[in-house]
């Protein structure tokens, strides 16, 4: 199994970035995904879900910022992160739960 996990960077509050994490190994379409984040001295913590069939959950304080969404014809979950704060800064992971498997995460960095 492999998630390779791309797109982080460097922005400004207010901009925008998109992660990719393209899986391999997986029946990618019959699995839900997510994304973490982590920053240091933190634990890993839920950003966002997507279902095997698109339904989509979010923590708070993401909702109406970001948008989950998969393409099975690519087997990659993408993460929209519009209009970043300072505090959306850290590693972000993605994640197959029913395979319990981590991504090696993608670093975001939001400058205010």
């Amino acid at each position: 199994v492999q998630l390779q996990a791309s797109g982080g960077g460097l922005v400004q509050a207010g901009g925008s970035l998109r992660l990719s994490c393209a899986a391999s190994g997986i029946s990618f379409s019959n699995n839900g995904m997510g994304w973490y984040r982590q920053v240091p001295g933190k634990q890993r913590g839920f950003v966002a879900s997507i279902t095997s069939g698109g339904s989509t959950n979010y923590v708070g304080s993401v909702k109406g910022r970001f948008t989950i969404s998969r393409d099975n014809a690519k087997n990659t979950v993408y993460l929209q992160m519009n209009s970043l704060k300072p505090e959306d800064t850290g590693v972000y992971y993605c994640y197959a739960p029913r395979v319990g498997f981590w991504g090696q995460g993608t670093l975001v960095t939001v400058s205010s």
